[in-house]
């Protein structure tokens, strides 16, 4: 006897990730029958094993790192005594603050029915969780995505952590050994050494390859300068119980605890997408401007789509697809730009070109440096680490900002902003900047682009035309 019972919304869930909770608050929220499917937490991987616990670890240990340095201020105060328990005790209080917004009590008190089972394509138009048959109207896949496992030698015989473990430790690693040198693994090097253990990190390529490299210059003299022994440019040849990193050529080094930090995987296994008639790739679902899979009733979002694997990527997405899909509006997932930040310290942010991807695309343009140890507000902190580089059109359009430096995360927004309303750099220039802070940056770098032409001969020799009349 066949048990399974039958709903028709118009719009199934799969996944409460950033960008699953996003449509599937926006669809309730508009009136729309929404059911909502997630096999794991709520929240998704952002919350429970990524930007939250990783940014609340990086806190605690920038607060280590600010009691160890504070005697350039002239205040001494020594050795910082790291409780790992305790850490750990903050991380997960973070994470519980923040979870009552993902849970299934908001959802369902939304107009949401969650359901918590693995769901699964039985057909084209059908999806199957537990014993529900789903027949939606329109189906948005936000599975998300998990940490790769590369295929090293002895690395499936060798225990080992990734970003979903490691938050756990109620210990501090002796000596962390990384695999991956991309964002999160610099960034929990960082952390961990700033904690106190030891670090080693390794990498086939160079370190956060995806940015500008002059930029990711003064990233890497920070962490070599804290005592993180960064092997870039390696290949591993096997991995031992240890555990050991054994590199080609024999050199080996061996640690207490192993961090597999080496890239994301979309999660499509456990979905059946072959039985919807949904295509896939090595980066995940294909996916059409509209982020309308190969079957036409059904989206992908977030990492599963196989773009940029951030957390706010999936949710501009998320309403992307609820104007496509329920307000029948023309989307275009690719018009607008995307930033990103590593959160190392200094930070490293990034939208548009940059000077690399200017020069391959053949288009006309200007490098602007501004360093920050010309911005009073970071050498009152003693942090004028780093810098702004603008790559600006020769009519003065913003292509693309990098920044590296203490809170450049929160800078690039206004770049943001120039890039997708093709403002000018004269928009930028002509702003009040308050004294002193850090934005004042975004002011003088607009400037520069004009300053030539400003205090040039021909204003010079209009302002000695002029002061003849008095």
């Amino acid at each position: 006897m066949d048990m399974t019972r039958l709903a028709k919304p118009d719009i199934c869930v799969i996944g409460a990730g950033s960008g699953g909770l996003s449509v599937a608050a926006g669809a309730a929220q508009l009136g729309a029958r929404t059911i909502l499917i997630e096999r794991g937490e709520m929240g998704g991987d952002c919350l429970n094993f990524g930007c939250v616990p990783s940014k609340s670890l990086i806190a605690a240990a920038d607060a280590a790192h600010t009691i160890r340095t504070a005697g350039r201020f002239g205040v001494d105060a020594g050795t910082p005594a790291v409780d790992m328990a305790r850490v750990r005790a903050h991380v997960r209080s973070v994470i519980a603050r923040i979870a009552p917004h993902d849970s299934v009590e908001r959802f369902e008190g939304l107009g949401v029915r969650v359901v918590r089972e693995e769901g699964r394509f039985v057909a084209p138009d059908a999806v199957e969780a537990g014993d529900l048959r789903i027949e939606a109207r329109r189906f948005v896949v936000a599975a998300g995505s998990r940490p790769a496992v590369p295929p090293i030698p002895g690395l499936d015989g060798v225990a080992h952590l990734t970003n979903e473990t490691i938050f756990d430790l109620e210990r501090l690693p002796e000596h962390l050994l990384v695999v991956g040198a991309g964002p999160i693994g610099c960034e929990l090097a960082q952390a961990f050494r700033r904690l106190g253990s030891t670090v080693t990190a390794f990498d086939m390529g160079p370190m956060l390859p995806n940015d500008d490299p002059e930029l990711v210059e003064v990233v890497r003299r920070a962490l070599i300068a804290e005592g993180v022994n960064l092997r870039e440019k390696v290949a591993i040849a096997r991995i031992e119980p240890g555990p050991r990193v054994v590199l080609e050529g024999g050199e080996a080094i061996e640690g207490s605890d192993l961090l597999i930090a080496a890239g994301r995987k979309p999660n499509v296994e456990a979905l059946d997408l072959p039985r919807a008639g949904i295509e896939t790739n090595a980066r995940g679902i294909v996916t059409d401007a509209s982020l309308r899979t190969t079957n036409r009733r059904v989206y992908a979002i977030g990492d599963v789509a196989g773009r940029l694997q951030f957390t706010h990527v999936a949710g501009h997405h998320g309403s992307l697809v609820i104007r496509h899909a329920l307000f029948r509006l023309p989307v275009n997932v690719e018009s607008a730009p995307v930033p990103w930040v590593t959160y190392t310290d200094p930070e490293l942010a990034h939208v548009g070109l940059t000077e690399a991807g200017a020069k391959q695309r053949g288009l006309a343009h200007q490098v602007i440096r501004i360093p920050f140890t010309g911005n009073d507000r970071a050498l009152t902190e003693a942090t004028d680490t780093g810098s702004l580089k603008l790559i600006a059109s020769k009519r003065g359009r913003v292509l693309g900002v990098s920044i590296v430096g203490r809170h450049a995360g929160d800078l690039v927004l206004p770049w943001v902003l120039a890039i997708q309303k093709k403002h000018k750099l004269s928009t930028l220039a002509s702003v009040i900047a308050p004294y002193p802070t850090r934005s004042e940056i975004t002011k003088r770098a607009a400037g520069s682009f004009y300053a030539p032409k400003l205090f040039g001969s021909w204003s010079k020799r209009l302002v000695g035309f002029l002061t003849r009349f008095g």
